[in-house]
């Protein structure tokens, strides 16, 4: 019994914490009428894709944390994963506080830049324990490219904010 705990324990772990995060991050999305009255680019996707998108990419990193956590050798690096995938995690509902909270898109496009990276580090470090880790984080890092653009778009269409 205590080996099938094992084996489940950091699905279970990685999984609440995705749930955690998402929530909170959805919680903070308020697309509003202030959002609804921002100029946005023609190429945005639709406000319904984003549900799937985010759904498909917190699936994907808690694949990406337990094979990582499992291809891990020791504790001190099971902390970094864990460090790492909570960095990520506070990035990414900074975000959604800066940008529909606070409504400063131009401060939630400094910011992205931090979440950028905080994908693309983990993708470095997994690589040599876990290739399926760092591959399960591609479309997270894609994404988030793309929102920064996309961010970048909206600040170059509505400032100044504030």
């Amino acid at each position: 019994m205590a080996q099938r705990e094992s084996v489940w324990k950091p699905v279970l772990v990685a999984a609440a914490a995705a749930i955690a995060v998402a929530a909170l991050g959805g919680t903070l999305t308020d697309i509003g009428p202030w959002y609804q009255n921002l100029k946005k680019p023609s190429w945005q996707p639709p406000d319904w894709l984003f549900g799937p998108a985010w759904t498909t990419i917190f699936a994907l990193a808690v694949v990406s944390a337990v094979s990582a956590w499992r291809g891990a050798r020791d504790r001190t690096r099971r902390e970094w994963i864990i460090g790492l995938f909570a960095l990520n995690g506070f990035l990414n509902v900074l975000w959604s506080t800066l940008f529909f909270a606070l409504r400063r898109p131009d401060w939630a496009l400094l910011e992205v830049g931090f979440l950028w990276l905080a994908i693309a580090l983990p993708m470095a470090v997994f690589w040599r324990i876990s290739k399926t880790a760092t591959l399960c984080l591609v479309p997270y890092l894609l994404w988030v490219t793309f929102a920064a653009y996309l961010n970048l778009t909206v600040v170059r269409l509505n400032a100044p904010f504030g």
